[in-house]
């Protein structure tokens, strides 16, 4: 199993974003697809989660601007950031819980920065 992600960049803060992650290879049995960020210096922290029962969470400092939605028939998982902050700069990971085990895309950075 594999993840491509992609939509990361430089934005001003209160502008948007859109992250897309991609699952390939042999995939028979997704549980969850979701993101998660690492900033400098802390620790990779949720930012959202998406089960294949439908059943969302969001980070707290996320809720009312991010917005996790899925395309099932094409193993796709995307993150629509708006009202971008300073403080969602990190680097964002794409996660796949695939057949109940954990996989993880190579990162992509976003910045949030004036």
């Amino acid at each position: 199993v594999q993840l491509q992600a992609s939509g990361g960049g430089l934005v001003q803060p209160g502008g948007s974003l859109r992250l897309s992650c991609a699952a390939s290879g042999s995939i028979f049995s997704i549980n969850a697809m979701g993101w998660y960020r690492q900033a400098p210096g802390k620790q990779r922290d949720l930012v959202a989660r998406i089960t294949t029962g439908g059943t969302i969470n969001y980070a707290d400092s996320v809720k009312g601007r991010f917005t996790i939605s899925r395309d099932n028939a094409k193993n796709t998982v995307y993150l629509q950031m708006n009202s971008l902050k300073p403080e969602d700069t990190a680097v964002y990971y794409c996660y796949l819980m695939h057949d109940f085990r954990d996989y993880w895309g190579q990162g992509t950075q976003v910045t949030v920065s004036s």
